[in-house]
């Protein structure tokens, strides 16, 4: 009888440690993509913005400063990822939304590029597999670390196929990898979904589960922009 009770009880714990494990999971998750979705509207705001001012376009494209708003994302996400374990979580904070502001500065030209109505359209398609792809990720019982250094290989591949393309101008190169890209970055946000989930930990302080949900959110955020952005320059009708 006592050995039936303590299995039981026993069962209903570990149930109970499940449940609160579960929603502190789903909390943390919800405060990631929180940060991400807040991070990519500031980001649109601004571009728009700008696109909208002849001044601030002229400020951009047409003097030296154009470098700084288009290096500076750069800079803050090596800045971000190597010193946020040594941040305060509202520094941490700060930091990413001056980068989602500044990749807005370096963006504002799609609006003059691309028609609004085919930015709306890839929006939404790329929002449809970054959902998709991402609840795979959270979902998923197989492990996908595998994945991992495939896809980061095939990253910096395209990374430096971009570079040549710069000086040689070819529109097969652009063309292989904005679709190489597409499944790239669509792989990475199952991946990092994934890797994300497995940074939680129950005992987490708050500071702690602030940083590593910002350091999530920023994951998610280049996988999202620069799914956007490969699918843009597939699909996008020009003005």
């Amino acid at each position: 009888m006592a050995l039936d009770t303590q299995k039981r009880y026993g069962s209903y714990t570990s149930t109970v440690d499940r449940a609160e494990l579960d929603e502190g999971l789903r909390a943390y998750m919800l405060r990631v993509y929180n940060y991400m979705a807040s991070g990519l509207l500031l980001t649109g705001i601004v571009a728009y913005l700008t696109a909208q001012s002849d001044t601030m376009l002229q400020l951009i494209y047409g003097t030296p400063l154009k470098w700084v708003v288009f290096l500076a994302p750069l800079g803050l996400v090596f800045f971000l990822s190597a010193r946020i374990h040594k941040m305060s979580a509202v520094a941490a904070q700060a930091t990413y939304w001056i980068y989602a502001a500044l990749v807005g500065l370096s963006l504002a030209s799609i609006f003059i590029v691309y028609t609004g109505a085919s930015i709306t359209r890839v929006f939404l398609i790329s929002a449809s597999i970054f959902g998709a792809m991402s609840l795979y990720g959270y979902t998923t019982k197989r492990d996908l670390t595998g994945w991992g250094s495939f896809l980061m290989m095939g990253l910096f591949g395209i990374i430096i196929a971009m570079v040549v393309n710069i000086f040689l101008g070819s529109a097969m190169i652009h063309f292989v990898v904005s679709v190489l890209g597409v499944l790239i970055f669509t792989g990475l946000t199952a991946y990092d979904t994934q890797a994300i989930k497995s940074m939680y930990m129950e005992d987490d302080h708050a500071d702690v589960a602030s940083r590593k949900a910002i350091m999530g959110a920023l994951r998610l955020y280049l996988d999202f922009l620069n799914l956007f952005i490969m699918l843009l320059s597939l699909f996008g009708s020009r003005e």
